[in-house]
């Protein structure tokens, strides 16, 4: 269960530095808004590593959407519904976080 948390973790935190590319290739945004869009892959790798191993892999991948989602539906929501794109690639990154975290747990 540790290793598992910390893969995701790491996970989140990488991918939280690709969320931050995008956001910036797409809009100007401030850094504070750069700092949560990371900050919020970073807990949805924290609630996945929290999520006890899923051996079958349909399953795996669409706990993993659900999750993402509903993690980055608290950014989504904070920031007026500003950013559906970053919403939306929460379920792929939830995806990713899942896949990996059980991948290298192992």
């Amino acid at each position: 269960m540790k290793k598992r948390l910390i893969i995701a973790l790491v996970a989140g935190a990488v991918l939280g530095v690709f969320c931050i590319i995008g956001a910036s290739v797409r809009m100007s945004p401030e850094t504070d808004y750069l700092f949560a869009f990371w900050y919020n892959r970073l807990l949805m790798g924290l609630v996945i590593g929290l999520l006890p191993l899923e051996p079958v892999f349909r399953k795996m991948i669409v706990r993993g959407a659900i999750v993402g989602l509903i993690v980055s539906f608290a950014f989504y929501s904070a920031t007026d519904y500003a950013d559906f794109l970053g919403f939306v690639v929460g379920a792929l990154y939830g995806i990713i976080i899942e896949y990996v975290s059980v991948r290298y747990a192992r």
